[in-house]
Order: C-alpha cells, then structure tokens, then sequence
C-alpha cells in the first residue's frame, strides 16, 4: 500500500506540473496573458524532463489518462507521420513479455520511440496467466516486469495485462496509431499472422531484432553454468532450501568453493614472489657472503677455531710431558772444582717432546703385551686338545 501511494503521489505532481495544452495554448506569466508560439517548445521541453525524473505512468493513471483524454483521436496517416506535420504527438504501441529485461528489449523500444519525430510510446505487457498459457513460464513476475519496463527511459506509458491479440476496441480505446513490432510472422493456433489485420491497416512499424541476446539465450547460460551460479549464490549466504538444492550436493558445492579459494590465494603468493624474485635473490647472495666470510674466518687455517686447537694441544702435551727430577750437584773436589763428569760434561735435560714420545712408547709396549697375552689365553684350550 506504501509503495502504490507513493507512486499515485508522485503522478499527481506531474499531472500538476503539465501545461494546460487542452486548447492548443498555455498560460504564460502573472497576470492571465497567453501566448501560443513559444508555449508548445516550452511544454515539450517540460514534458521530456519530466519522464526523464519519473517512471513511466500506467494506463490507469491520472497522468495518462489526462494525455488520452486531451487528444481528439483520429489516425494520423503514414505520409503525415514520415513528414513531420502531425497536429499532436504519435501514439505507437510496442508490446512484449519482457522477461529479464535486457539490452534487445531496449533496443527495440529505441526503435519503436524513433520510428517518427514526436512519439508517445505506449508499452503493454503481458500478465503471467496470459504469458504462462500461451508461452511458458518466466524468471521474472509480471510485477518486477512492468517495473523493469516502466524505467527505461524510452517508454511514455504502460498497459498492463496486454491482450495476446488485437482488435479494434483495444486500439481506439488507447487511441494507437501505429504497432510496433519486428516483422517476423508470428503465429498462432487460429490465424497465421498475429499482425496481419495491424498491416491491413497500414499501422504496422517494422523493428530489428537484436541477434546474438535473447531471454533464452540468458536462461540456456544459467542452465548450462548452473553449478558456478548455485556456487556463487552459496557462497553469497542464500541457503540450500532457497536454491532447491541438496544437502550432498550443498556440501560438494561448499567444499568447491573451499578449493577455489586456496586456488587463488596460491596464485596470489606465486605472483608476489615472481614480483619479489630479485629482491630475493639480492638479498640472498649478499646473506650468502656474509655467511662464507664467517664461515673461513672460523674454520679457516688461519681461522680462530684453528689457533684454538693449536692452543689446546700444545697445553695438553704440556700436562701429559713429566717435569725433569733434578740432579744432585757433584762433591767438590780437593782443590775446589767441580768434579767433571766421566764423559768430560753435563748432559741436558731431554725436551718435552721426547718424554712424551717415550711415554707413548711405553703405553704402547704394554698394550701390545696385554693384546698378546688375551690372544694366547684363548688359543690354549685348542692346543691343549
């Protein structure tokens, strides 16, 4: 109820807004004075803002009523229209289902609105019962398509629930002049030709289909990708109830998605490193250096872990080398000398390194005696035998 109060709102403004051009003249200015040359430029102008601000009137409303009932009918001839002299506006008819109103429709209303200069285009629309019995279903309601056609910008006024034929009683009492269709035949269980009695009369106006875009077309889409569309509408928040889908195949669907995800998270870090990649690499040849000077600096031969080991073996031979017993001074002789040795001098102390290598040799003479001392103990047995 809103939204029909709202819309009956908005019409009674514009039937206000209009000019009085009932007599063929407009008031112009305060004090009551008319004038008739330029009122007619000034209401056209008037008139296009308007249906350009506001979607087109129904039939039934006041505004339209107003723009047919101003009109005395009588059909304006094909020459007169071509010609440009028609005495007031060109009412042409175009109808259709409309159904996920696209761009072939609004080309087709393009055509229809400038088949002459100076159209008033009147657009019906068929009902659901009427397009259901005689077409099939539609995606669309009959609602949502009066409204879809109602806003583009070609359409003057809507008929809703269109007639599928024609006769003379609808065409005068919208007061038609001429029917704008494409001019294939298209036919019906009684006659041949919907449009032949319209072309009888020279009222009928020949548009151009647009190839390639169709309702059907748009519907053989969705059926054909219709797992990526109930993908996407999931993935959206609407339910499996709503999408009339099951719950296996809801799952199947969600977990695509999961995949499709990963997916391109993958792509995304892949493309971040490719654009990364020599900054990377920069970097990693100059960590590379630092590493292998470290690395020479420690083990290296002049490195610091080599003087460490030099260091340490040198304090261990040291600890394992035994210190020299000290040897006792010779009695002084008679005279006062020393006693001189029986070789005629003092032998050294011997070095470091040769106690170490007697004591190694020590070591090893008795590990070898023990060695061979186990080896006898098990070879008696056999030669005792």
């Amino acid at each position: 109820m809103s939204r029909k109060r709202s819309r009956l709102s908005t019409e009674s403004e514009m039937s206000a807004k209009l000019p009085e051009t009932g007599s063929g003249v407009a008031k112009n200015g305060s004090d009551g004075s008319f004038s008739t040359a330029s009122s007619s430029s000034q209401a056209k102008e008037e008139f296009q803002l308007q249906s350009l601000r506001y979607a087109a009137p129904f039939s039934t409303d006041p505004i339209a009523v107003a723009e047919r009932e101003r009109i005395s009918y009588g059909r304006i001839p094909r020459a007169v229209a071509l010609a440009g002299t028609a005495p007031r506006k060109i009412r042409v008819y175009a109808d259709g289902i409309y159904d996920m109103f696209h761009q072939g429709h609004a080309r087709q209303l393009q055509q229809a609105k400038t088949v002459f200069d100076n159209v008033y285009l009147i657009v019906g629309v068929c009902s659901d019962a009427l397009t259901h019995s005689r077409k099939g279903r539609t995606v669309m309601t009959e609602e949502e398509r009066y409204e879809a056609v109602r806003h583009c910008r070609y359409v003057d006024e809507i008929v809703c629930d269109a007639p599928w034929e024609y006769d003379e009683e609808f065409l005068e009492k919208h007061k038609i002049d001429f029917v704008a269709h494409d001019d294939i035949p298209y036919t019906t269980e009684d006659c041949e030709d919907l449009y032949a009695m319209i072309k009888a009369k020279d009222m009928f106006v020949a548009t151009e289909r647009t190839e390639g875009v169709s309702t059907s077309d748009i519907v053989a889409r969705i059926v054909r990708d219709y797992d990526i569309y109930v993908r996407r509408n999931l993935a959206r928040g609407y339910s499996a109830k709503e999408l009339n889908v099951s719950f296996l195949s809801e799952k199947k669907f969600r977990l695509q998605n999961k995949m499709d995800e990963l997916k391109d998270k993958g792509k995304k870090v892949m493309t971040n490193i490719g654009e990364k990649r020599v900054d990377i690499l920069t970097k990693w040849e100059e960590k590379s250096r630092e590493l292998i000077d470290a690395f020479l600096l420690l083990f290296g031969p002049d490195g610091r872990l080599s003087s460490i080991w030099h260091e340490g073996k040198g304090r261990l031979m040291q600890a394992l080398s035994q210190p020299p017993s000290p040897r006792s001074s010779p009695p002084p002789s008679e005279n006062g000398d020393a006693t001189p040795d029986h070789r005629g001098s003092v032998s050294p102390p011997p070095t470091k390194t040769r106690r170490c290598d007697t004591l190694w040799e020590s070591q090893a003479g008795n590990w070898m005696h023990r060695a061979l001392n186990v080896l006898g103990s098990r070879k008696r047995p056999y030669s005792a035998s």
